[in-house]
């Protein structure tokens, strides 16, 4: 299904979900189910309301903020955010950031789920683990999540971390 995507909700102007200013889209369906999830009525994609993918690309391409994918998990709709994603960078500078519960290496080895990786510029990945839960990461919930740039990923063939200054004019 890439016409229409099964969408929890959309929270513009956040920025809890990555840097600056972001408008998060939270997608519905997740196989996960991890311990402590903190989106638990996320697992079920029923849960959420079919929106066509072109009403989200119009909604996000007018908004000035930067992108999020979340959920559940935006990978359990492969095709449609795929779709979304390649329609917001042919047409945007935006930067998209994407949360799965999936390791880049599994996503990497899937031809399925690897087509989405040239559109995505951040990646954060893994389970949350409650057990290893800390308030004190920037845009992660357990320290096994990684945020992995994605570009330099693919270039190097090595997972290279995301390098967030959350400070970069104080040098």
């Amino acid at each position: 299904m890439t016409d229409q995507l099964s969408i929890l909700k959309i929270i513009e102007d956040t920025i809890v979900d990555g840097p600056g200013f972001r408008i998060s889209v939270y997608a519905a369906g997740c196989a996960h189910h991890c311990i402590g999830c903190h989106n638990p009525q996320s697992w079920d994609i029923l849960s959420g309301q079919l929106v066509p993918t072109d009403d989200l690309f119009q909604r996000i391409i007018n908004s000035s903020s930067d992108v999020t994918f979340s959920g559940g998990d935006p990978l359990y709709q492969i095709d449609g955010f795929t779709q979304l994603a390649r329609m917001i960078k042919s047409n945007s500078s935006k930067s998209i950031w994407c949360y799965t519960g999936f390791l880049f290496e599994d996503i990497c080895r899937s031809e399925r789920l690897r087509k989405i990786l040239p559109y995505i510029d951040v990646l954060i990945d893994g389970p949350f683990r409650l057990q290893e839960r800390d308030t004190s990461l920037l845009f992660r919930g357990s320290r096994n999540q990684r945020m992995i740039d994605v570009a330099k990923s693919i270039d190097t063939n090595r997972v290279v971390l995301f390098d967030y200054d959350p400070f970069p004019n104080f040098n």
